[in-house]
């Protein structure tokens, strides 16, 4: 279901015509040799498209509004090699509808001390034009994203690359449809919210269907495509029976396959990205959805428990910006459950009833079949594994009345000191940055949920620019974070954001 679109970046080279047609010839060799090398490495997600030197406000607004046109260019970045009167850019930019990136490098990483002569100065002066450049954006306080650095270094490679996946997410944001089953779960305030707001703010849509309606999409699913699919899972699966009856267990599994059946072919007729349930109105279903929800999310749908929206929506927009991207570690929704608060062996237990995505699985999974007190129904057949160790974000976006924040917090997952041979769910343990109390002090204090779209593959500076396109705040909880300098953050983005 995760189409990893044909997206590709446009690159613009800026220039003027002062310094002669042998000047500018050189400026477009220069760039082309640039988007060549750049899209030789390897590194990069989507393919540099050259664009032919930009000198005139004509040509820089057809440039422009070409790019909003093109349903494949999900960004333009913008390098200025020789000086370009500003100016020149302001109509195009006040036109351009979709992610910038200023590449503030030069052609030339050392300076040429031998033969450097005045019409190299006036032919390589980016340092000179970028400022200029760079100057009216900020002036007409356009976001965008400034990379500074020669062109050939990995490092610049890399931040490139990295921007890209923003790019395509800040892009595919206005494509995610969200199918509420219900509605959220009673009396709790954090999985409400404007959706009126979010789609101006995001593009999100957010519609409810009653459940029955999509349990008549279960129930339509055929007998053997059902049972084919128990085989894939009898196939890719550990068993673990504990006790049950062989051909009782796998007919509570049967109920799993149907429902994931009967929903995915709902989602695709209607064209939904994402889904929210809640075990409080199951209708006509014979179990909470469990193992079907944990499939559609590896599938690359986004999921929220209890008709928690935003994180349905976040967790799809994850899944998008890491699209085919090499030894991704994966990407689902989690929810803060209980602490080990044992000095120097501190973390939060992340898990939820059924619906983790098994995307971040390490080791064996395990189909599991338990009784669950919520949800009035049969035991739900379950996805039941731990999760990898190593570096991720957690984020929560909240909803504050007068706007939308995005809490980011860096987080190092880990094992469990010991196995928990009676908790039939699939797991996460992590400590937050910069320490467990520090972490989850500055959490609450920034108003985050309980349920939280949690990733390995993207990073912080990642979500950070997706929030500052969206044009909403982003706080940062990480290894620097000091609970007074925090307090004071907050304090000013009430200010600014209001």
């Amino acid at each position: 279901m995760l189409l990893n679109k044909d997206y590709k970046f446009w690159f613009c080279t800026g220039s003027q015509d002062l310094y002669g047609e042998e000047c500018l010839a050189k400026v477009a060799r220069h760039s082309k040799q640039i988007v060549d090398e750049l899209n030789k490495t390897g590194v990069l997600p989507y393919e540099i498209v050259w664009k032919p030197t930009l000198i005139t406000n004509e040509l820089i607004r057809k440039t422009f509004n070409e790019a909003n046109n093109d349903e494949t260019c999900a960004g333009v970045i913008t390098w200025m090699h020789t000086f370009s009167p500003a100016k020149s850019w302001i109509l195009g930019l006040q036109e351009y509808r979709k992610p910038l990136m200023h590449l503030h490098t030069q052609f030339n990483e050392e300076l040429p001390y031998d033969t450097i002569d005045m019409d190299f100065m006036n032919e390589n002066q980016s340092a000179h034009g970028d400022r200029e450049y760079g100057h009216i954006v900020s002036r007409m306080r356009m976001e965008r994203k400034v990379v500074v650095g020669h062109w050939s270094d990995p490092v610049v490679v890399d931040k490139i690359a990295s921007w890209m996946r923003t790019a395509v997410g800040i892009v595919e944001s206005s494509h995610i449809r969200v199918m509420r089953v219900a509605d959220n779960m009673r009396n709790v305030a954090v999985t409400e919210g404007d959706k009126v707001e979010a789609q101006i703010k995001f593009g999100w849509e957010v519609d409810a269907y009653p459940v029955n309606e999509i349990a008549e999409s279960v129930a339509a699913v055929s007998q053997s495509d059902t049972n084919a699919l128990v085989d894939e899972y009898y196939d890719k699966y550990e068993i673990l029976l504990e006790g049950r009856d062989p051909e009782e267990f796998k007919k509570h599994v049967a109920v799993q396959a149907q429902i994931e059946l009967g929903f995915e072919r709902f989602l695709q007729e209607k064209n939904y990205q994402a889904i929210v349930t809640h075990f409080g109105d199951l209708g006509a279903l014979k179990q909470l959805p469990g193992l079907a929800i944990q499939r559609l999310m590896e599938k690359g749908y986004g999921f929220g428990a209890e008709g928690d929206w935003k994180v349905a929506a976040m967790v799809r927009l994850m899944k998008v910006m890491t699209a085919g991207m090499k030894d991704a570690k994966g990407t689902s929704m989690l929810e803060d459950y209980t602490y080990n608060l044992v000095k120097g062996k501190e973390g939060i237990l992340e898990a939820h009833m059924l619906e983790i995505c098994p995307s971040i699985a390490d080791g064996p999974i395990s189909i599991k079949c338990q009784p669950l007190s919520m949800g009035d129904r049969e035991d739900p057949a379950r996805l039941v594994f731990t999760s990898k160790e190593g570096h991720g974000i957690a984020t929560s976006l909240i909803d504050l009345g007068n706007r939308f924040r995005l809490i980011i917090n860096d987080v190092e997952c880990k094992k469990t000191e010991k196995p928990m041979p009676k908790l039939p769910t699939a797991t996460n343990f992590w400590t937050p940055e910069p320490d467990i109390y520090t972490g989850a002090e500055a959490w609450i204090l920034a108003g985050g949920a309980h349920h939280t779209a949690f990733t390995y593959d993207l990073t912080a500076e990642q979500m950070g620019d997706w929030a500052a396109a969206m044009g909403i705040e982003a706080v940062y909880i990480d290894k620097d974070t000091r609970i007074r300098d925090f307090k004071r953050d907050l304090m000013l983005g009430e200010v600014f954001y209001r």
